[in-house]
């Protein structure tokens, strides 16, 4: 079965292409994350999935026009939403590829991750899938975490502290500076 798996980033990647190698996939990535922000972090992320990548001779497909102006529209005004906008944006623009690349189904990095959002980007994939005529795969690789976190520091990876985003780039750092004015 000829697998998109969207990518977010390296360390993300490792648990579901070892699961998805073992259930016997022939993967494709696919980068596509207009929601990362600074384009620091960005160009981090996609450098650090392009030597993973590599070294576990999987092929990307980089949608690497920084289109950080579109998440933004899509998300202004819907921050308590933010989630489901960024999901369905990244989703679609993967179901589409699928069709265009003639892939078997597709699935998602984001689901290794105990932060997101499980249902909600399942609900996502699957309407795509419906919408493109390419199945949405999912699977839980949530219990892989930790052992795939574990291997992207022996790797020595680029390791993200927030989703990508804007508003998670502030939840993080503005929360964390609250507490150190707490304490002093």
């Amino acid at each position: 079965m000829k697998m998109l798996l969207h990518t977010c980033c390296g360390p993300c990647s490792i648990y579901p292409v070892e699961y998805l190698k073992e259930q016997g996939m022939e993967i494709q990535g696919y980068f596509y994350n207009p929601n990362i922000h600074p384009y620091t972090e960005y160009v981090k992320r996609m450098d650090t999935l392009q030597k993973f990548a590599a070294s576990v001779d999987i092929p990307i497909i980089w949608d690497d026009d920084y289109r950080l102006e579109e998440f933004i529209r899509k998300v202004v005004h819907r921050e308590t939403d933010r989630c489901r906008e960024c999901y369905a944006m990244r989703l679609e623009e993967t179901a589409r590829a699928a069709k265009e690349g003639g892939f078997d189904s597709f699935t998602t990095t984001l689901l290794v991750s105990p932060y997101q959002k499980h249902e909600l980007i399942r609900e996502i994939g699957l309407e795509y899938g419906q919408k493109y005529g390419v199945p949405f795969y999912y699977a839980d690789y949530r219990p892989g975490y930790r052992k795939a976190t574990a291997r992207s520091r022996e790797l020595g990876m680029y390791r993200q502290q927030y989703c990508g985003c804007i508003y998670s780039e502030k939840d993080r750092y503005f929360r964390q500076s609250k507490k150190e004015g707490a304490k002093t």
